[in-house]
């Protein structure tokens, strides 16, 4: 276990990574952006308000538009740093360099995962600071701030995991983020929009349809906001008749896609080595 996580692929991958002035830059910009909008909030809302001061309930607010903005840009930029992990060794072609060395295929894969996925967990723990400005206003409890981080973790490591799938499959890198964007927006925007029509066409009177909750419970977006606004589900656990929490059934499909999507790519990084049967009737 310690050769697959403690290897020169990773060393080289985290260097190459964190060393570069792009990355620290990359968080600077990321910081101002989400600083931005915190202190707009809070401009907007003092301005607006007429007793000079922000309240615990608009302070709940600004979390949860700050843990959005963050999600969003969370599912901008993990299809952007790991579509393009084997796909880039391959265009470079190194790819063949690198699977001659004594690493497995698996400890290549996770490297490259955890390279790829380290520096986002860099930027998600550099913004923590700008969240004690919502507890300085209170609304917000530490185990919601927990659970939202939590979500941050799963979804960085499934869609990691789909674009280094996608990576490994794909020849091109421009296909292979093509193909992970694309996921990514259907696991936001597109199982949100179907699970409208679902509720719009198939809801009336008191029925019970299973559908909606099995389509929505894939998307990050909507547990983010189970998790700040609890009657949500409570809503879905009457219209769909099943009262599991989403945290649960999201926690467990992602790390499902996951494991599955590690498990092919490790599968479909090496090519297959059996010789022919016209070399094996040569050799005879």
């Amino acid at each position: 276990m310690k050769t697959l996580l403690i290897n020169p692929v990773l060393n080289k991958e985290i260097k190459l990574r964190l060393r570069s002035l792009k990355s620290f830059l990359g968080i600077l910009f990321y910081l101002v952006a989400l600083g931005i909008v915190a202190i707009g909030f809070i401009y907007i809302t003092m301005m607006n308000s007429q007793a000079g001061y922000i309240r615990p309930e608009e302070s709940r607010m600004m979390f949860m538009v700050l843990s959005m903005v963050q999600l969003g840009l969370i599912m901008f930029m993990t299809p952007g740093l790991t579509a393009g992990v084997i796909s880039g060794e391959r265009e470079r072609q190194t790819l063949n360099m690198l699977l001659t060395t004594e690493q497995s295929s698996t400890s290549i894969i996770l490297s490259k995962l955890i390279s790829s996925v380290a520096f986002l967990f860099l930027m998600i723990s550099a913004s923590l600071p700008l969240y004690s400005i919502v507890f300085l206003y209170g609304g917000v409890s530490p185990g919601v701030l927990l659970a939202t981080f939590g979500i941050y973790v799963i979804t960085i490591i499934t869609i990691g995991s789909i674009g280094i799938l996608f990576s490994t499959l794909l020849k091109k890198t421009i296909v292979a983020m093509i193909a992970t964007y694309g996921v990514a927006l259907f696991l936001t925007a597109g199982t949100g929009f179907i699970t409208l029509f679902f509720m719009s066409a198939f809801f009336y009177g008191n029925t019970t349809n299973i559908a909606p909750y099995f389509m929505i419970m894939t998307n990050p977006a909507f547990v983010l906001m189970t998790v700040f606004e609890p009657n949500i589900q409570e809503e879905f656990f009457t219209r769909t008749g099943i009262e599991l929490p989403f945290w649960i059934t999201f926690g467990a499909s992602f790390i499902i896609i996951a494991a599955a999507s590690l498990w092919i790519s490790i599968t479909k990084l090496r090519p297959n080595m059996k010789p022919s049967r016209r070399g094996r009737k040569k050799d005879a």
